[in-house]
């Protein structure tokens, strides 16, 4: 079923999860224990994160040797035991960056052939390695482009124009939004006259980058409505767990964090305790937008499942 099918079906605020795929050689099994856990919570869907390749150096005995990797490969596999084990409908993450159109064609047919009915689209990370392109191939340099893309071939319309009887996708397009805006857009006005671009090209609803303070969220949602965006905007929350988070989370994610907050965080020794502060703030931020009657919320998990399950304990779901 399609995410904004879910959406429109329930009556009451849903709840979702982001994974990501294990390290290159790592073990699937830790990943199914995430998955069996938040599974209990009864989400519609999951998202599972995609990665590109990229340069590593490595020194050898013979010099420094350069090495281009996925480090995380697997997400269509994942996708695949997720929707096909637990009945829980998979979301991929489609990136531009690293991957050429032709690239893009071939993973959205897989995910056809394996009724895989939503996507989100993203631009991906620069992570600095131009993946050369060879003659004959093309590349989306943003979202918007890979938007077009998936909803051309929603329309029949592929990539090789002379295809006979080519027969639509039908994906449920998700892209992603920043209530405090995107590290790379001059301020929050543009930023959400680009998101309205996207919604025009063929996306269905939106995922917000994380916040700790909810008036972000809905105050992003006021503007978005007000420039013309009718669809549904699902919160995204991260539980801190850690004293380094408050640190690194904002320089990595381009989010800022409330004063009360980390003056909490700062006056705790132990990451125990940061746990604690975490899941309550959490539990803050969820009972007011639930109060808000968002259509939805979206933890960002990863492969720690531990703080949601305390989270949910203390919301009694």
């Amino acid at each position: 079923m399609k995410v904004t099918e879910h959406l429109a079906k329930a009556k009451e605020t849903l709840i979702s999860f982001e994974i990501i795929p294990p390290k290159r050689g790592g073990d699937i099994r830790s990943l199914l224990k995430v998955v069996d856990d938040i599974s209990r919570f009864n989400p519609p869907f999951i998202d599972i994160t995609s990665h590109a390749a990229e340069v590593t150096y490595e020194e050898t005995p013979q010099g420094i040797k350069r090495k281009v990797k996925r480090k995380r490969p697997g997400t269509l596999g994942i996708c695949a035991l997720i929707q096909n084990k637990y009945n829980i409908d998979a979301v991929p993450h489609v990136l531009c960056n690293g991957f050429t159109r032709e690239e893009t064609e071939d993973f959205l047919i897989d995910l056809q052939y394996l009724e895989i009915e939503n996507v989100l689209a993203l631009r991906g990370e620069d992570n600095s390695y131009q993946k050369p392109i060879l003659h004959g191939r093309s590349v989306n340099h943003y979202a918007i482009d890979l938007v077009k893309q998936i909803h051309d071939m929603n329309k029949g319309r592929y990539l090789e124009a002379d295809l006979v009887d080519a027969k639509p996708s039908n994906f449920c397009i998700g892209v992603a939004a920043y209530p405090e805006k995107h590290v790379s857009a001059p301020n929050l006005d543009f930023d959400i006259k680009q998101l309205k671009n996207k919604i025009d090209a063929g996306a269905d609803y939106i995922v917000t980058q994380m916040f700790y303070d909810n008036q972000f969220y809905f105050d992003f949602v006021e503007k978005s409505r007000q420039q013309g965006i009718t669809v549904p905007i699902i919160p995204g929350l991260k539980i801190l767990t850690t004293k380094k988070q408050v640190t690194s989370i904002p320089a990595n994610f381009h989010i800022t964090l409330p004063p009360q907050l980390t003056d909490r965080v700062l006056e705790v020794k132990t990451d125990k305790e940061v746990l604690e502060i975490g899941v309550d703030w959490a539990y803050k931020q969820v009972t007011e937008l639930i109060e808000k009657k968002v259509p939805a919320i979206h933890f960002y998990i990863m492969q720690n499942s531990s703080p949601i399950k305390m989270l949910m304990k203390k919301l009694g779901w």
